[in-house]
């Protein structure tokens, strides 16, 4: 599951998608229109500005607004940055890899064996899909869906 902190960061980064690319939105606004407290907005879009995604303007015209567009930011990018990593199993993330406390061969694990698939399939999902995805009518729905 994603934290309630990584979808109020995609929430406010979808707000800002819909903003013109020179028009920043105030913090007050994507607070209100997003039902996200406010003070949690600015720890989460502070977060976002260190890490290059979106930046702030000053003044009677300030606001955040996107460094890139909508179309070339990942969720998983956002999720890495606001959770961390993706992997189900501590043993199968990219980012920060280490082995289960409780397993004797990780090459060996039948457990991590289907959690790799899992893995696999989940980061190619959220590396193709984007935020300007989740402002489609559709949510950028693909062809290939998996039920459940």
């Amino acid at each position: 599951m994603i934290s309630q902190k990584a979808k109020y960061a995609l929430r406010a980064l979808l707000a800002l998608s819909h903003q013109a690319a020179d028009q920043p939105l105030l913090i007050a606004e994507i607070a209100r229109r997003n039902r996200i407290p406010r003070k949690f907005l600015e720890q989460i879009l502070l977060e976002l500005k260190h890490h290059g995604l979106v930046a702030s303007r000053r003044g009677q015209a300030g606001g955040y607004l996107l460094l890139r567009p909508a179309a070339d930011l990942p969720i998983g990018e956002v999720l890495r940055l606001i959770d961390g990593p993706l992997a189900p199993l501590p043993c199968l993330s990219k980012m920060a890899y280490r082995p289960c406390a409780d397993c004797q061969d990780v090459e060996q694990c039948e457990i991590r064996r289907v959690f790799a698939e899992v893995a696999a399939a989940t980061r190619a999902i959220l590396e193709r899909r984007t935020v300007a995805d989740l402002a489609a009518p559709d949510g950028g729905a693909e062809t290939n869906t998996v039920s459940g």
